[in-house]
């Protein structure tokens, strides 16, 4: 369907008054945790969210919500929203709004765009406006930290198996941006075991920790391209003992990325040739990969981007075009046409002093709307 002047004028009143509301839902959305691998919680919340809209809410294996608008079958539009936060259980929350500000631990990463998800819904109910396609809303688990994308991977599954998946737009990030490019990274704990021994008594027999110290030399040493961007880090060390004793195991976690699957390849195997390389006699070491999220991407000018870059200058904004890690990692690098877009602009993300203005939200939100509309006539052309 090709939206009207008077359409397009419906979904902004309808975003603009549906601000204190967005505002409220948010809050209560932030306020129930849900940390990575324990969003059960929040999933029961966002289901009875959505039982409350008439809808009938499905819960899945790994607490993935789905929710789906339309009885056409066939070919869907899945909206994601990812349920979890990068913090750890018992963290206090205590999310509020002040005046023009939404504050707590996870108000914008992503509690702002599970509201934002459950309000078009809300909006295209209120404003009866049938989709070309059937919708399905999704809020995701595992997006965050060593969640390794389990929601968006079973999310993506469950419709592709069913051959309903045409399209996916993912809500996350800053109000403005086009993510098109999907960056890939692995991630690996390495560890390295030995003997071990008193620091005096046994002096001679290799440490754990020294060998660690030489790989991740070797790996601060390796030259990777500006473009297209490689980057790598060793994020976390452990390992020892007490200061006295030759340390028998040290470990460390291993991030590296790329937006382009052949780089993130070929850094991949310099990375895993030096840890194999360095131990010394009477050390091994282990890999064990933690996390993996495949590279994939979309041209600026792809249907899907042309679409959102539109929606962005519709509500006044220079759309910027940007690569990221997020829940589209998954359906682009399997040929799905994907965006991620956001709804405001966070500040001091995760952090627990994390804070959204409020003023952009309506803005978001009708972007959201209209982009929601016009992507599923889009897919349901193709």
């Amino acid at each position: 369907m090709a939206l009207s002047q008077g359409l397009l004028k419906n979904i902004r009143e309808a975003s603009a008054s549906r601000l204190d509301e967005v505002c409220q839902l948010t809050v209560d959305i932030c306020n129930v945790p849900a940390p990575t691998d324990a969003e059960q919680e929040r999933a029961e919340f966002v289901a009875e969210l959505l039982r409350q809209r008439g809808y009938e809410p499905e819960i899945d294996s790994v607490s993935n919500v789905y929710a789906r608008r339309g009885n056409k079958g066939g070919p869907v539009l899945l909206l994601d929203a990812h349920l979890d936060t990068v913090f750890p259980a018992g963290t206090e929350i205590n999310a509020r709004r002040e005046g023009d500000w939404l504050y707590g631990p996870g108000v914008g990463d992503n509690s702002l765009s599970l509201a934002a998800m459950l309000a078009t819904f809300d909006i295209l109910d209120a404003l009866e406006i049938e989709t070309d396609i059937d919708l399905v809303a999704a809020a995701t688990v595992g997006e965050e930290g060593l969640g390794n994308l389990k929601g968006a991977r079973a999310a993506v599954d469950r419709d592709e198996e069913r051959g309903e998946l045409a399209g996916h737009l993912v809500i996350d990030g800053h109000l403005g941006r086009v993510v098109h490019v999907a960056v890939g990274s692995n991630r690996w704990l390495v560890t390295v075991n030995g003997p071990g021994g008193h620091s005096f008594g046994a002096f001679g027999t290799p440490s754990a920790i020294h060998d660690m110290g030489r790989i991740i030399a070797a790996i601060a040493d390796i030259k990777v391209p500006t473009n297209p961007k490689t980057t790598f880090n060793v994020g976390t060390v452990s390992g020892g003992t007490s200061v006295n004793t030759i340390a028998p195991s040290a470990s460390a976690l291993v991030d590296m990325r790329s937006t382009d699957p052949g780089e993130l390849e070929k850094l991949s195997a310099k990375v895993r040739k030096i840890i194999e390389s360095k131990p010394g006699k009477g050390l091994e070491s282990v890999v064990e990969i933690v996390g993996e999220r495949p590279a994939g991407g979309m041209p600026e000018d792809a249907p899907m981007a042309l679409l959102a870059a539109d929606a962005i200058r519709w509500v006044g904004l220079t759309p910027e075009y940007q690569a990221s890690s997020t829940n589209m990692n998954i359906p682009v690098s399997r040929g799905v046409p994907t965006i991620c877009i956001g709804i405001s602009h966070g500040e001091r993300t995760h952090t627990i002093h994390e804070q959204v203005p409020v003023a952009p939200i309506p803005a978001g939100l009708a972007q959201l709307v209209r982009l929601t509309v016009e992507a599923a006539e889009l897919l349901g052309r193709e």
